[in-house]
């Protein structure tokens, strides 16, 4: 008679002390999230822990926070690009004054994360 384990496609191995232990081997992705990632795993935590439970059961959750966080920092450098054109920051605004160019960069960075932050982590 199989175990639950088996019917489900696990296997097991028979170990040198007579016993047999399952293989247990993880499918999940190495991870590679940064920030956003972390960002995202933190808020699952506290505020869905149902859904964070789910992907750690399913083994998913490396590979979500993974596309989050690529999602996140291609949408973050799509939005400051488009901000910037859209204002008129140049380079040239960057070598007339560094410092004023800084200020206005920052405040895009600021605004870009806001929306990637409401759109694609705090969801």
């Amino acid at each position: 008679m199989k175990s639950t384990f088996e019917k489900m496609g696990g296997t097991y191995t028979l170990g040198a002390d007579g016993i047999y232990y399952p293989n247990l081997v993880s499918t999940d992705e190495e991870p590679h999230y940064g920030k956003y990632g972390m960002m995202r795993k933190t808020y699952l935590k506290e505020h869905r822990p149902v859904m964070y439970s789910l992907y750690m059961l399913e083994d998913r959750l490396t590979e979500h926070l993974n596309v989050v966080d690529d999602e996140a920092q291609e949408r973050m450098d799509i939005l400051v690009r488009q901000m910037m054109e859209k204002q008129g920051i140049t380079e040239e605004l960057k070598v007339r004054d560094q410092m004023e160019w800084v200020r206005v960069v920052n405040g895009i960075r600021s605004r870009a994360e806001e929306i990637v932050l409401k759109e694609l982590v705090y969801i």
